[in-house]
């Protein structure tokens, strides 16, 4: 693993949490106008390129308005990896801090805030060679036969990863086989240590009704804006099925739509549905986070602003 920058004690972070649909990026836009910040995304997906309606990534216009980091940083065919996040990401950190400004950690992808706060153990490298073998059983015999693997020899793992996250599975299985131990036993021994920097955590709550509503409504403005058609775009590009941007929510549905597995509606539907249960997920993992500040996401964006502004500014100020 490539070495990181160090964590600076006194570099106070602001993070913003929560599921999908609840408004963050607006918010922390907000905040960063405000406090006099700037933006890391903490969103798996938003680092690759020329995927953008489904990642409902940040308008040009807002990244014009305050500085966007780690967006459009990766080819989506690339593996990009939680330790390449959480260097690149604790450099954003330092950059910003260096500036006076305020790094403001916004993203619901919960093992990448975690890494960033608390570290990650030195995981063995990558083996390509045993990477494809794992990626041609997937093939062969389906996403969840590889599942099934790594149940059987890290059942932990396998419990909080779904089925349908083959690059997590395939690098959950790729360190049980190079090192003979499970990725969750790693966790556990070497893994997650005390918060590297001072921070004050923000999360955005919402009843699950109305987070669904909002799943429903984003996924509907999806298909409005053009989904299928970046899909499109992405395979006029070269980007190979098996990429990346081919596992994210909506792009795998939009792919099979574009193969004739699925009509449109049919895809909507399944969009909708994968993104209530991965919003489920996320909650769960956030509830469980010590220290989150909850907000009421139901507010009017004005008003969240103003709730928001006001927890987490005296916050700062005692840290800062």
């Amino acid at each position: 693993m490539d070495p990181m920058p160090q964590a600076t004690a006194t570099t106070p972070l602001l993070l913003i949490v929560g599921p999908t649909a609840s408004g963050k990026s607006d918010l922390a836009l907000g905040l960063a106008v405000r406090l006099g910040g700037q933006i890391i995304s903490a969103d798996s997906m938003q680092v690759y390129r020329g995927l953008d309606i489904g990642t409902a990534k940040p308008p040009e216009s807002a990244q014009r308005l305050v500085p966007h980091h780690l967006i459009d940083i990766a080819e989506p065919g690339q593996d990009f990896s939680m330790g390449e996040f959480v260097r690149l990401a604790r450099g954003a950190v330092e950059a910003i801090s260096a500036q006076g400004q305020l790094p403001i950690v916004v993203g619901g992808t919960g093992l990448y805030v975690r890494a960033l706060l608390r570290g990650i153990f030195e995981a063995p490298g990558r083996d390509e060679r045993l990477r494809r073998r794992l990626r041609g059983i997937a093939q062969r015999r389906g996403l969840e036969a590889l599942h099934r693997m790594l149940a059987r020899v890290d059942p932990d793992t396998a419990s909080r990863l779904p089925s349908s996250d083959p690059q997590r599975i395939v690098r959950a299985l790729e360190v049980y086989i190079l090192t003979r131990r499970p990725l969750s036993a790693h966790f556990r021994e070497r893994g997650f240590g005390p918060e590297l920097y001072p921070n004050v955590k923000l999360g955005i709550d919402l009843p699950r009704g109305v987070l669904y509503r909002r799943i429903d409504e984003r996924v509907g403005r999806f298909a409005r804006e053009g989904l299928f058609e970046e899909v499109r775009r992405l395979l006029g590009s070269g980007c190979p099925v098996e990429a990346n941007a081919f596992k994210a929510l909506g792009y795998r549905e939009a792919l099979e739509v574009l193969e004739g597995r699925l009509s449109e509606g049919e895809a909507l539907e399944l969009i909708r549905r994968n993104t209530r249960r991965y919003a489920k997920r996320q909650l769960t993992w956030f509830r469980r986070v010590p220290g989150v500040n909850w907000l009421d996401g139901t507010l009017p964006p004005a008003e969240l602003l103003e709730e928001g502004e006001r927890v987490a500014r005296p916050m700062l100020a005692r840290l800062g």
